[in-house]
């Protein structure tokens, strides 16, 4: 394995951002420019078997900055709701058995009919007080991550870090914190605040980075942009972030069908760059 950059030291590759790479593959590429921590999701370690592929990190000197994603716990209906809560604790146990201690979870949309946002971030607090016990014996904390409010009405009804905020601190800090993530918070001017409000109360659980780049692609999911392509300031995150105190990993998160067009390889060794260049430089 190549030494670390200094400058890569906290650097994070999320596996989606290479995901025509397989386990394998992303594995040799970190190894190969000196990476040494990768953000993991659950669909590709499934196929590849969780038992394997955190053998498979341990071996290639790669620890596992998160695990995305759990979450998606807002229906109303008894059996869904309950499926939810069961694949939610099985979230919790593959982070744990991957050796990571972040599961980041995505609040769910509003169910089919409702236009009651309030009640349903309600039924996500309920979520994670029957979660909770599971969550702090495995030592994984919960990871409630805001999404931009395009997302509101099918992804995530927790739309501002001041909302993730106002559910996790119902909770043990050690049992719910969130995620910081440029994308979905660079436009709202109360972030600088609610960034300092995590820090204080140690509850940043992990930090993400990605661009905004428009005009976006019809279905705006796989809209993200490659650092410095876009109009977020990720330098000045960066600075807020670690001005709360946060140490952690800096997890580039990036969905965007181009770049998985390119050889992963290549992508990765642009994403470090351009992470060196627009988040620390």
């Amino acid at each position: 394995m190549t030494a670390t950059p200094p400058d890569l030291a906290r650097f994070s590759i999320n596996q989606e951002t290479v995901k025509q790479l397989s386990l394998p593959a992303l594995a040799e590429a970190c190894g190969e420019l000196g990476v040494t921590q990768a953000g993991l999701w659950r669909e590709p370690v499934r196929r590849y078997g969780v038992e394997a592929a955190a053998r498979l990190m341990r071996d290639a000197g790669l620890t596992v900055t998160s695990l995305c994603r759990g979450g998606f716990l807002t229906a109303t209906e008894p059996d869904e709701r309950r499926r939810a809560l069961d694949d939610n604790r099985a979230a919790l146990e593959e982070a744990a058995a991957l050796g990571t201690g972040t599961l980041v979870l995505v609040s769910g949309g509003l169910p089919e009919g409702s236009r009651d946002l309030r009640g349903a971030r309600e039924r996500v607090a309920d979520a994670l007080a029957e979660l909770g016990d599971h969550a702090a014996a495995l030592g994984v904390r919960m990871a409630l991550e805001p999404l931009h409010p395009m997302f509101a009405s099918d992804r995530c009804v927790v739309s501002t870090l001041g909302q993730a905020l106002d559910l996790a601190e119902r909770f043990p800090p050690d049992q719910v914190g969130v995620v910081v993530d440029t994308y979905h918070l660079w436009w709202d001017d109360q972030a600088p605040g609610q960034i300092a409000r995590a820090g204080s109360a140690g509850r940043i659980a992990a930090f993400q980075l990605a661009d905004w780049v428009t005009p976006l692609p019809e279905g705006a999911l796989l809209g993200r942009g490659q650092l410095g392509d876009g109009c977020v300031d990720l330098r000045h995150f960066r600075t807020l972030v670690d001005a709360a105190g946060y140490r952690g990993p800096v997890e580039v998160e990036i969905f965007n069908p181009g770049l998985w067009a390119r050889d992963g390889t290549d992508v990765l060794a642009e994403t470090a760059r351009r992470y060196v260049r627009h988040a620390l430089g």
